[in-house]
């Protein structure tokens, strides 16, 4: 089955652009655009896509904010964050909204449609660069939340040990040859992580590594 798309962002040319790249793609139809948050609330309700790619900057509703209605709305969505912008303040601030992924407008139409395909199948998309940043903001918030701390202690070492992995940006099969263990066994301890925590996704348990003080700079 194709994964089917919304594309929301404010200018025209970008959403068309968008809409052809990914609908050359065998695996992808987009499925709806929108020109603004508001209506990429409404749309995304109605249509249910299966990824929505988010512009951050628009009038009146911004895709900060939609982020945060869609995904309050409908746990099961899956927001890929694209902006022109690469500052700390944006990379934070939508994967705490709730957004699966980040990437810069400027990126590749391989790295578009890869990018779609990793969100759509519940991995994070987190650069090396977007994770870099958010250890660095983290350490700059100052010390870890006590409510996040005393959640830790609901998993086992083994758990806490994926949750660090995960953090860091790594893959199912990296996490399992690091610790050299079947990738299917990984997969459990990702979806028991999750179950435990009261987590969506892999972007989610991250955030949650990074507040609790489980990854810091260097680490």
């Amino acid at each position: 089955m194709s994964i089917r798309v919304m594309i929301v962002d404010d200018q025209m040319m970008v959403r068309e652009g968008f809409s052809v790249l990914l609908g050359a793609q065998p695996d992808i139809e987009v499925v709806g655009e929108a020109v603004d948050g508001r209506q990429a609330v409404e749309k995304a309700a109605a249509l249910r896509p299966d990824v929505i790619l988010m512009d951050i900057r628009m009038p009146g509703l911004n895709g900060l904010d939609a982020t945060r209605e869609i995904v309050a709305a409908d746990a099961d969505a899956k927001v890929l964050v694209l902006t022109t912008f690469d500052l700390d303040e944006y990379v934070y601030q939508a994967l705490r909204a709730g957004a699966s992924g980040f990437l810069l407008k400027d990126a590749s139409a391989r790295q578009l449609a890869d990018g779609v395909r990793v969100v759509a199948a519940g991995e994070a998309l987190l650069a090396p660069t977007v994770t870099k940043r958010l250890i660095q903001e983290f350490s700059r918030l100052g010390s870890p939340r006590v409510p996040t701390l005393e959640r830790v202690a609901d998993l086992t070492e083994r758990e806490t040990e994926v949750l660090v992995l995960v953090a860091q940006g790594r893959s199912n099969s990296e996490i399992a040859a690091h610790l050299v263990v079947a990738e299917s066994t990984v997969k459990t301890h990702v979806s028991r992580i999750l179950v435990k925590l009261g987590l969506r996704d892999r972007t989610q348990a991250a955030v949650f590594a990074y507040e609790a003080g489980l990854v810091t700079p260097g680490g």
